[in-house]
């Protein structure tokens, strides 16, 4: 059910990183998409990302905010999972994830919306003998039992992945930007001892601090997994988003909380969600997903010995 379309194939994909001829087992990173928009309870539009990102990697080029450059990084576009069938799409993303862990391999998807981070998890658990750390960072905890019947909404994400074996309490779950909040979520936020930072924590406390205890609670995991709602930033700079919440994070933000955890932390995947270029003509969430998705790669070129500083 993986497809490449034609941007998939080219080396000039993902800022000239992209190998189309590589193995994914030699790979340093594999990326795919999940052009999947049916979790969702407000606005649409987040299944065209994948196309939009890769469109939009053509002109760029591989450094990060401080210059520096990382050209020799392999990225293997695995392309797109599409299927009609719901179960089914969701059981082959679970099991080519957890190939993906098995092997040792970094990744990272792009949705879609948040429901789709729900097989990416399971396919971590699947693969691993251990627990592992969530990092959640979004305007919503998507902690959600349920979202009109549905159990795999977008809203329901971090609920389902508390059902997985490796997950095996709120302590491996860390939420960050969070400042919206359903009535079920509430009472389930009254009764337990949740960590979390809302998007008046980042502000008040300031994102190092923040960043910092994340940190802290996580480093107990060898393996945590993040995932990025484009969401968690405010409207005011990624509009393009199904359920945009006022007074979010802003770039600055993101980008230093980026840093701290990848470079502390373990970060075997992450992906970048709820991204619909039809709701902003400008593509600002767009173009933030494709920075987040560069300045996290650049982290890993530096893990690996491929970063090439002034």
């Amino acid at each position: 059910m993986l497809e490449k379309n034609e941007c998939a194939k080219k080396k000039e994909t993902w800022c000239g990183l992209n190998r189309p001829d590589m193995a994914v087992e030699d790979a340093d990173a594999v990326i795919f998409g999940i052009p999947f928009g049916e979790g969702v309870s407000y606005r649409g539009g987040a299944e065209e990302a994948p196309k939009f990102l890769r469109e939009n990697t053509l002109c760029s080029t591989p450094c990060t905010e401080r210059l520096d450059w990382f050209d020799t990084l392999n990225i293997v576009d695995a392309g797109d999972f599409k299927c009609e069938n719901r179960e089914e799409l969701f059981a082959e993303i679970q099991r080519y994830v957890a190939d993906l862990v098995r092997k040792g391999i970094r990744f990272t998807m792009v949705g879609g919306d948040h429901s789709v981070t729900i097989p990416v998890e399971r396919g971590i658990n699947d693969a691993l003998d251990e627990d592992f750390g969530i990092i959640h960072i979004d305007a919503h905890m998507d902690l959600s039992f349920e979202m009109d019947g549905d159990l795999l909404a977008h809203g329901c994400t971090e609920q389902r992945a508390l059902e997985l074996e490796h997950v095996t309490s709120l302590k491996n779950l860390y939420f960050i930007g969070i400042r919206s909040i359903e009535q079920d979520e509430f009472e389930f936020y009254k009764e337990n001892d949740i960590q979390v930072k809302t998007a008046y924590d980042c502000y008040a406390q300031g994102i190092e601090a923040v960043a910092a205890d994340c940190v802290e609670k996580m480093k107990r995991f060898s393996k945590v997994y993040v995932t990025f709602d484009i969401d968690a930033l405010d409207p005011g700079y990624a509009g393009g988003t199904g359920t945009p919440q006022f007074g979010g994070l802003t770039p600055r933000m993101a980008l230093t909380l980026m840093e701290k955890l990848f470079t502390q932390l373990n970060i075997i995947g992450f992906d970048v969600v709820e991204i619909a270029p039809a709701l902003d003509p400008s593509l600002a969430a767009m173009y933030a997903g494709r920075k987040l998705i560069t300045e996290g790669w650049g982290y890993w070129a530096d893990a690996l010995g491929k970063l090439v500083r002034k």
